[in-house]
Formats: structure tokens, C-alpha cells, sequence
């Protein structure tokens, strides 16, 4: 059995246990629960405060945790970050009055700076050679600047609608975060193992996520031009159509990159272009 932790409410415990059933682990999620154990797969998962998830992973209270990589960087360089999960993206910004004409990092200097994540402020504001006076909140930190409390805030951002009602902008990005799987320092191999087939299955989900199948149909002597253009993991399917001369093309493309691609299929003579999601991928 394995144990990870996620955080207890919000939107990181619904995207967290949304992509652990997308991985086929079904959890008996009871209201108010503080833990749970999968039908399914032998991993038990702790429903904790956000902010305590590095100690409790640190301490070996649990193997493994889905946690943003803010966290990490403000409470537990020391944990190793194990898979990048691409959901709960924010970024970890400083923020000041609208009404105030900044130029830059250097009218920070000598400035009060409210924030939650104060280690992450300090090696932000060292490697800049800034001097401020930091006030740690625990809560609401935006209200800082509108009681007088500080010049400035340090917080995470998701959309900058809670800046926006705040009277407040953005001025500078210290990081940008997603959520990861983060892992204790020690794990029997037991655990690791188990770990390993977490990790396989979280990969063909995220996988799945960034590419789509597509089919198409092109005239036979279209078809070495199209493969040519096809970011393929081998090699295209072809399927002869019943229609002479024709055949259809199957094959996987990043999402990234598809409008990109599906431009050059057309003019290279593709048709009937369908485009489809992609629920799992195992390579």
C-alpha cells in the first residue's frame, strides 16, 4: 500500500482526483473524509491542508503528493518532484497598487512586501540585490496594500480577477507553477514499484491529453507527400479505400501543433479530415 496526499478542498483536490480515476484508480470519496483507499490499485490517499504536505513528505507521513510546484519551491527544495501533472497552473507573482508608476524591480527596494510564500520572495528579491521589509500572511493577502499594511504582494495568480477587484497589477512573474507528483526521500522498493505503475499510468493519461487521432483520405499517389508531413510515432496506418486510387490515413498528432499541420495536409491533397480525442496512450 502506498500513501499520497492531496489537498483536502478546492480545486487541486477536484483536478487531483479526477486525473487519478482518468488513471482507473477508483476512490470511495466520502464527505469529509481524511482518508480513503482505492477499490482498485493499493494506494490510500490522505486528504491534508495544502501548506502541511511538504513536513508530512519530508517526515515519510506519506509516499507521495499532488501538490503545486510552488510549494515545493517555498516549503521543500529537498523533495524531488517526480512528474509534471500540467493542471492548477498559476504563477507566483508580485503585484502593486494600479494607481503606481513602476519601472521596474528596483522601486521594490526598501518597500513592505505582504506575502504568503516569504522564502520564495527572499531568494527572488537576493538574486535581484533588493532590500525589502517582508510582512507574512497567512489568508487574504491582496487587502495588504488598500489597509496600508504593505507596498506590494507576493501571491499566486490563476486568472488575476482577485487582482483586478483588488485595485492591484501585476509587475513581475517569479515563477510560473502546475501541479506535480512530489515524492518522500525514502521508499522501500516495495513503494517504488508501485510508485513506477502510478507514474506509467498518469503518463498515457497526460499523453492522451496532448495529441488527437486523426484520419484522413487522400488519392494513393498523395500519400508518401502526406506521411512525409504526419508527426507519426512510427509510421502512419494505411487502409486501401473501396473507391480505386484512394486510401485512408491514421495516425497521431500534438495538439500543439495541429491546425499547423492539418494547413499542410489540405494543400498537400488531404480529405475528409476527422479529428478525434485520445483517451489513453500507451507507448
Amino acid at each position: 500500500m502506498i500513501k499520497i496526499a492531496i489537498q483536502k478542498s478546492g480545486r487541486l483536490n477536484e483536478e487531483s482526483l479526477e486525473i487519478l480515476k482518468q488513471c482507473g484508480i477508483l476512490i470511495d470519496n466520502g464527505k469529509d473524509q481524511l482518508k480513503a483507499a482505492a477499490r482498485n490499485f493499493p494506494i490510500e490517499v490522505l486528504y491534508l491542508r495544502n501548506g502541511d504536505i511538504p513536513q508530512y513528505l519530508r517526515d515519510g507521513v506519506v509516499d507521495l503528493a499532488i501538490i503545486g510546484e510552488n510549494l515545493i519551491l517555498e516549503k521543500g527544495q529537498d523533495i524531488a518532484i517526480v512528474e509534471k501533472l500540467g493542471f492548477s497552473k498559476c504563477r507566483v507573482c508580485i503585484a502593486v497598487p494600479k494607481d503606481v508608476n513602476y519601472n521596474g524591480i528596483n522601486d521594490l527596494q526598501g518597500k513592505k512586501i505582504a506575502t504568503s510564500y516569504p522564502n520564495t520572495v527572499k531568494e527572488y528579491l537576493r538574486k535581484n540585490n533588493i532590500s525589502a521589509e517582508l510582512h507574512i500572511i497567512n489568508g487574504s493577502v491582496e487587502i495588504a496594500p488598500n489597509i496600508g499594511l504593505a507596498d506590494a504582494i507576493c501571491d499566486i495568480v490563476s486568472s488575476g480577477s482577485t487582482l483586478f477587484k483588488n485595485n492591484l497589477k501585476e509587475v513581475e512573474t517569479i515563477m510560473k507553477s502546475e501541479s506535480v507528483l512530489a515524492q518522500a526521500p525514502a521508499l522501500s522498493t516495495d513503494k517504488l514499484e508501485l510508485m513506477e505503475k502510478l507514474r506509467f499510468r498518469l503518463r498515457s493519461v497526460l499523453r492522451a491529453k496532448k495529441s488527437k487521432y486523426i484520419l484522413l483520405n487522400a488519392p494513393n499517389d498523395k500519400i508518401n507527400k502526406i506521411s512525409k508531413i504526419l508527426p507519426v510515432l512510427k509510421s502512419p496506418t494505411i487502409l486501401p479505400l473501396a473507391k480505386k486510387g484512394w486510401s485512408s490515413l491514421h495516425s497521431v498528432i500534438d495538439e500543439v501543433s495541429f491546425w499547423e499541420v492539418i494547413d499542410e495536409l489540405k494543400t498537400a491533397g488531404a480529405e475528409d479530415i476527422l479529428v478525434c480525442p485520445i483517451e489513453k496512450m500507451v507507448l
